[in-house]
């Protein structure tokens, strides 16, 4: 991401996440990084595709990327 997008911001600290999948229950220590990009077609299919790839690397059911428009003022 630094080298793609020139910055990211990582929250240093872990949220617990607590679910329930099939009838079983999972925690996750989840950790949130933060990539400000431009909205284009080029950057949503590439952030689609790193997700595909974080879902087989880390073996997920699920992974969350948000995206939502920022007005920095």
């Amino acid at each position: 991401m630094l080298t793609r997008f020139g910055g990211l911001t990582i929250i240093p600290h872990t949220v617990l996440g607590l679910w329930l999948y099939e009838g079983s229950r999972f925690e996750d220590e989840q950790r949130r990084f933060v990539v400000d990009v431009d909205d284009t077609p080029e950057n949503r299919e590439f952030l689609l595709s790193y997700k595909k790839m974080l879902l087989e690397r880390f073996e997920q059911i699920e992974i969350y990327i948000a995206s939502y428009p920022v007005d920095i003022l």
